[in-house]
């Protein structure tokens, strides 16, 4: 090989810290103005601590139980322990969707979004109420199964009891934390060492990764401690010197980082620089190649520093995949407006989490579309409770190239508006997780948008006949891949017959807690029959799977990597050891609460086949 390229490496790396540096020259000064001041120790207490419980759920991004009951659902952080101190598995508790990496070795797995910083690798969140308002001083998350998940904390400058709504809405990071994996599922009460704040807050939220554990973490509930007067700091106090910080993460961490970036987006004066030191000597598409590692805020911050710098900083190619879900917290109208002219020819776009509260309105979020979404082909806007009919109808007129739209958990979306989905016609992924689509419009999108791969409906709790909707599946989305029919209450063995017999390209079915299904009329040993390239197979808390669907899957699904049996009876050891044999590229097998399946099975095949995860859950 040319020597030529490891040059070109090792010059690319040097330029590029020469960008960081400078686009931190440009901004130090505005950093050492805010300064910040920790204490060594706690404040002084100078009133009365306030203990309380969460009052209410107030919002969330998804959860494992149903939409119509209490089990595993966030609706049970509100209020005080259901189970702690006990360890296990309970329904009283609150669950996320997912867990562990499973979820992202799926054909329905979609691509990360690159430029999201170190410091944010939040999947879910939660967002609880409390009675009073008050300044933090301890936050206590009493945790019952699988801790570990939580890695950030933030408090809100709102009251969601105010019946006049704050000029401006404030989150300050309590706390933050990567991942980390703590040994043993067993319950605890954690409590991180949070940040002062100089607002008081009765709105708290809780954000989760449970990319590290082995099973669904189970949260019981929130107590925040806090006192109704500001305290006073103790006079044991540290410096941190800002010219220590060699990362963003600190920034990030602490909100500082995104503090001024509408005003650096809307920033029309430079930095007058002698000359643009050996930048100019560079390839443009060097410098672009650079670049195209900064953050958005890095971006923003280098556009200071000078003319050639800013053209960089502003090229519509920096943009071309931007995720704003990081800076949920400070995305608003403005800084839509800000991105108009960079993102001309945007193709990936992420508002997840955003624009909540006012933060972004309908007639912003339509003339962002109007002016930058002509190349979208992929929008993710899960939990963008700002969206209405208005805002489906923009997507789908200027969006024409659209093929991936993510609205899981918009649940404020009305149902009618959900028709105008079936104008794009170049559909390959929908997910309507959690959202109030009916069968009218459900019929709608799949008789037009036949290009379909992947598609959700978990917890679609206003579709009343789902053996109609599966067998407009089987007529028309033929190229579908990948179905969601997580906690669907009426489909039947028709309508299993009809997907099965329609959309032989199946590689993952999820028909977790699907009630109507039973095994006797044979449509599991259909499914195995039929969809022969199935990967991807949850049959969650289905009591009727028996020994024969397991040994059809054996003889027929041979490519399958993950099986969800929980909660099955009839279901022995002989024939997983039949489904393991055959199955050589199976990696998580859920048999928790099959009650043939106890520990000693559950360790023997661990032993005999080191390669799969079997899970075996446990009720203290």
């Amino acid at each position: 090989m040319s020597p030529v390229f490891p040059m070109l490496t090792v010059l690319s790396m040097f330029y590029y810290m020469c960008l960081r540096r400078r686009a931190r020259t440009a901004t130090r000064g505005e950093m050492n103005s805010r300064r910040a001041i920790e204490s060594n120790t706690r404040a002084l207490p100078i009133n009365v601590e306030i203990v309380q419980y969460a009052k209410e759920v107030l919002d969330f991004s998804s959860h494992y139980g149903s939409e119509n009951s209490m089990s595993y659902t966030m609706w049970n952080l509100a209020g005080i322990p259901n189970v702690y101190p006990s360890s296990g598995d309970f329904t009283q508790t609150a669950v996320f969707r997912t867990y562990g990496t499973w979820w992202d070795h799926c054909p329905s797995a979609r691509l990360p979004f690159k430029r999201t910083p170190t410091s944010f690798c939040s999947q879910d969140y939660v967002e609880l109420a409390f009675e009073e308002q008050v300044y933090p001083t301890a936050v206590h998350i009493l945790e019952t199964y699988h801790p570990g998940a939580v890695v950030r904390i933030l408090a809100c400058s709102a009251n969601p009891y105010s019946q006049n709504p704050p000029a401006e809405v404030r989150w300050e990071i309590l706390w933050s934390e990567a991942p980390t994996k703590v040994n043993g599922p067993q319950a605890r009460q954690f409590t991180p060492c949070i940040k002062q704040i100089n607002f008081p807050t009765n709105l708290i939220r809780l954000e989760v990764n449970s990319s590290l554990l082995d099973y669904y973490t189970e949260l019981d509930a929130v107590v925040l401690h806090g006192v109704k007067e500001k305290p006073v700091l103790s006079l044991k106090t540290s410096m941190i010197d800002m010219t220590d910080i060699d990362e963003d993460e600190d920034e990030e961490k602490y909100g500082c980082g995104m503090d001024a970036l509408n005003k650096q987006f809307s920033v029309v004066t430079l930095r007058e620089w002698p000359t643009n030191g050996y930048f100019d000597k560079l390839p443009y598409e060097l410098i672009q190649l650079i670049l195209s590692h900064l953050t958005v805020p890095d971006l923003c911050r280098l556009a200071q520093t000078c003319k050639l710098l800013y053209q960089h900083c502003c090229d519509p190619l920096q943009y071309i995949h931007l995720s704003l879900q990081p800076y949920w917290a400070r995305i608003n109208d403005m800084s839509l407006e800000y991105l108009q002219s960079r993102c001309t020819l945007i193709q990936w776009l992420n508002l997840s989490w955003t624009g909540n509260r006012g933060a972004i309105s309908v007639s912003g979020f339509s003339r962002f579309l109007k002016v930058c979404g002509s190349e979208l082909v992929r929008l993710e806007l899960s939990c963008g409770h700002f969206l209405n009919e208005t805002c489906l109808e923009v997507i789908t007129e200027t969006c024409p190239n659209l093929q991936e739209l993510n609205l899981a958990s918009c649940d404020k979306i009305p149902p009618q508006a959900f028709n105008h989905i079936a104008k794009v016609g170049s559909l390959k992924r929908l997910i309507l997780y959690r959202t109030k689509v009916e069968q009218t419009a459900l019929l709608s999108i799949l008789n037009f948008c036949s290009e379909l791969q992947h598609l959700s409906l978990g917890s679609c709790v206003m579709i009343e006949d789902y053996d109609l909707i599966a067998s407009m599946m089987g007529a028309k989305c033929k190229k579908l891949r990948s179905l969601d029919l997580w906690r669907c209450k009426n489909i039947t063995e028709s309508g299993i017959a009809e997907l099965a017999s329609g959309c032989q390209l199946l590689e993952e079915l999820d028909l977790g807690w699907c009630p109507t299904l039973q095994s006797s009329t044979g449509c599991f040993a259909n499914l195995a029959r039929k969809l022969p390239n199935l990967q991807k197979l949850f049959l969650t808390a289905n009591r009727s799977v028996c020994d024969t669907d397991i040994e059809e899957l054996a003889a027929n699904c041979t490519h399958l990597r993950q099986l969800d049996i929980l909660g099955t009876r009839m279901v022995s050891p002989a024939s997983l050891r039949k489904l393991l044999e055959s199955c050589k590229d199976l990696s998580l097998l859920d048999v928790s609460f099959c009650s043939q399946i106890d520990n000693r099975v559950v360790l023997e095949l661990n032993a005999n086949f080191p390669n799969v995860f079997i899970k075996k859950s446990f009720t203290q």
